[in-house]
């Protein structure tokens, strides 16, 4: 039996959370992922379109058509939606036998989580699937919907308990295809549970029936621990493996000339990385576009928060020039978060990409992108541009995220993730530690990043830019480092950079290479 390993994510969109379970389905690994979605009608594959009474529009809700079986349900704030996504012992490889045995399983988990929490008059009711409050009586009430996949063994989809939600929701539709039952939910029972004691109890209990009593949890933050937990001294100076020389040679020099006279940014010194002389003085750097004024405010990150300006059309082609002058035979481009126009800032990528390969047909890009607010076809743009590597940073642990990187995302970062391997692209994140992390919250996110198959991880040092900004909790010492190197091989991580200096672009050149001479199990260390 595989380890299994829980995750509460908080809210995130369905199409998100379908992409993550999609590039989970594709491995070994066992996961619940446990969240709240915001409001969406979900149609299965035998769904009956007449059974949204509503224009999902004026209500404010989405509707996706989606791979799982069952007709339409809903999903909302309030409602805690389980996605198991596991080998699923059977017999007949995932056969209708298999399947209704699963189901079965699924049902028992809730229907042991309900009794719980207080509600133990729960059950099945024959025909229907699902979760049924008094289901031996004249009036059952349905309080959790039940809608799986099962292929080659392996699972999709789950389940969705309504916990204390806006039930007019399932007025608005033919809940499940089913005209002649009610919908209730815990509340409506007259039990007032939180959806983390709710969570607590389905963890538990599936802990117990999917992952032999062992229990592998990562939450989100929940609203009131959004705190940090520093313990370092802010006034102790840097240990010594934390500074770095300031040499400012000739190429250096003649590198920050190309650029400037450019008008290029750089997130070298935009960001203030520590190794901008190592990386100047060897002819490389990160070039920045879509300007350098970021709409997002990320605790950790010393770019401009001020109103960006309006996206320059010539810089793409400022920046082409710049690779050209370098003699570069790879270029990494990053961007400021673009939350002020359409597409996120996915078109000035685009336009960058095809510049640079125009001018020098023989230099490999790497992009480093935000994730365009999770915009499928945004994000689609830029993975049809086909960059060497598509590098995107989850840059903490679940549970820090939200004080980190408040605009941002845990599952939202593992979906843009996984969407890139599934256009077949090479991919790659990066976590800082010394926030307040745990060394096991750092192997989670590890785990995570691999289980979404990302072929690159790497791991850095957390230096605090300003006073206005995130304080050290810690200094991690470079064999920990080590350490989280070997675990990344061992979590199948094609290439992991790990070291207290190392950044998100730094040897980027040659961790593509090592990946593309050997795609499984080829580590460095910076």
């Amino acid at each position: 039996m595989n380890q299994l390993r829980i995750r509460w994510l908080g809210r995130v969109s369905y199409r998100d959370a379908h992409a993550c379970q999609q590039a989970m389905f594709q491995k070994d690994s066992d996961y619940l992922l446990l969240l709240e979605h915001p409001h969406v009608f979900t149609m299965g594959l035998r769904g009956d379109e007449t059974n949204i009474l509503v224009d999902p529009g004026e209500v404010g809700a989405e509707v996706v058509y989606t791979d799982r079986g069952g007709d339409v349900t809903y999903h909302g704030p309030g409602q805690l939606v389980g996605y198991p996504v596991m080998t699923v012992p059977g017999k007949r490889g995932g056969g209708m036998a298999d399947t209704v045995a699963y189901v079965r399983s699924v049902e028992q988990l809730v229907i042991d989580s309900l009794g719980d929490l207080g509600l133990p008059d729960c059950g099945r009711l024959s025909d229907y699937p699902g979760v049924w409050v008094d289901p031996d009586s004249d009036s059952p009430r349905k309080i959790a919907a039940i809608g799986v996949r099962l292929s080659r063994t392996r699972s999709m989809h789950g389940f969705a308990l309504n916990v204390d939600c806006d039930l007019q929701w399932f007025d608005r539709i033919v809940p499940c295809g089913i005209p002649d039952k009610a919908v209730t939910s815990l509340a409506a029972e007259g039990r007032r549970a939180t959806m983390r004691e709710v969570v607590d109890a389905v963890a538990a209990r599936a802990a117990d029936r999917w992952g032999g009593g062992l229990l592998d949890r990562a939450d989100v933050a929940w609203e009131r621990e959004l705190e940090l937990g520093v313990s370092v001294d802010l006034a102790a100076r840097k240990p010594e493996w934390m500074r770095v020389a300031l040499r400012t040679g000739p190429e250096f020099r003649r590198l920050r000339s190309v650029l400037h006279g450019r008008d290029l940014v750089t997130v070298c010194e935009e960001a203030g990385c520590p190794n901008i002389y190592e990386c100047w003085n060897e002819g490389t750097a990160t070039f920045m576009i879509n300007g350098d004024r970021c709409t997002r405010a990320c605790g950790f990150c010393l770019v401009d928060t001020r109103r960006p300006l309006p996206a320059d059309p010539a810089e793409p082609d400022r920046v082409a020039d710049a690779v050209e002058a370098m003699g570069l035979d790879y270029a990494v481009i990053t961007a400021v978060a673009r939350d002020d126009l359409p597409d996120g800032g996915a078109a000035g990528f685009v336009a960058t990409i095809e510049a640079i390969r125009r001018r020098t047909p023989g230099v490999r890009v790497e992009v480093l992108i935000p994730d365009c607010k999770g915009d499928p076809d945004a994000l689609a743009v830029i993975f049809n541009a086909r960059p060497d590597v598509l590098n995107h940073n989850i840059e903490t642990v679940a549970r820090l995220q939200r004080v980190v990187r408040p605009s941002a995302g845990y599952a939202r970062s593992l979906a843009v993730l996984a969407r890139a391997k599934a256009a077949g692209l090479t991919t790659k994140s990066s976590i800082i530690v010394g926030l307040g992390e745990l060394d096991d919250e750092v192997v989670q996110t590890m785990a995570d990043l691999a289980t979404v198959g990302t072929d690159i991880v790497t791991l850095g040092q957390y230096l605090r830019p300003t006073t206005n900004h995130l304080p050290v909790a810690r200094w991690v010492p470079p064999d920990q480092f080590e350490r989280f190197r070997e675990i990344g091989r061992t979590l199948g991580i094609a290439h992991v950079e790990a070291s207290p200096l190392t950044r998100s672009s730094h040897h980027a050149q040659d961790a593509h290479v090592q990946v593309s001479a050997s795609p499984v199990g080829a580590v460095g260390v910076g």
